[in-house]
């Protein structure tokens, strides 16, 4: 005789999975938004350049972005991979010198 599925149990598992992958989801949208350095822009000023490029619909616009992004996370992983070779051979840099300062002047 088979044993009977517990529904609730695997409903309860499946909503903590939901708001498990929802949390890493918003923890990861907010790394990306401090590696990018869009952290120094206003709310305001983020949310009105993230409404602008989900209301463009120019496939060639959207093209760009991609390779830009994609372009943005090889050079992340490449410099990540230098600064730990460079780290392996001496004792850790100062957390405050292998951060650049986000309170610089910005591009206009």
């Amino acid at each position: 005789m088979r044993k009977p599925r517990n529904f609730d149990a695997e409903l309860k598992a499946l909503e903590d999975k939901a708001r498990e992958l929802k949390s890493r989801k918003v923890q990861q949208l907010g790394e990306l938004v401090i590696a990018t350095g869009a952290d120094a822009l206003s709310t305001e000023e983020l949310a009105g350049a993230l409404l602008l490029l989900t209301e463009t619909k120019d496939a060639g616009k959207r093209e760009v972005w991609a390779r830009r992004g994609a372009m943005f996370f090889q050079g992340r992983t490449q410099r990540s991979a230098q600064a730990t070779d460079r780290n392996t051979s001496r004792t850790p840099a100062q957390p405050d010198r292998t951060q650049p300062s986000s309170s610089g002047t910005s591009a206009a």
